[in-house]
């Protein structure tokens, strides 16, 4: 039995973080670009956020303040935009 990579887990768990901030989005009723431009992102790293990348084929990894300035923007806990159960994304698990 191969042992997973950490994308496995990863990749899911950052499309989750995407879904999150695109719905938290619509709800404010703000474009990707004004979210992007509160936070201090580019447009174009904040729509790749919401897909859960950073370039094609290489899951996202945000930074901590990345994080909590989308979530303030956005006007929710940092926790609301993380998706529950991060079992296996640690690497070496």
């Amino acid at each position: 039995m191969a042992a997973s990579s950490p994308h496995d887990t990863w990749t899911p768990y950052v499309r989750e973080l995407g879904i999150a901030l695109s719905r938290a989005r619509a709800r404010r009723g703000l474009s990707q670009e004004r979210v992007a431009a509160a936070a201090g992102l580019s447009a174009f790293t904040y729509r790749k956020l919401e897909k859960g990348e950073s370039n094609p084929g290489t899951p996202a990894n945000p930074r901590l303040r990345t994080l909590v300035s989308l979530a303030e923007v956005l006007g929710v806990p940092v926790a609301a935009l993380l998706p529950p159960d991060p079992d296996g994304v640690a690497p070496g698990r």
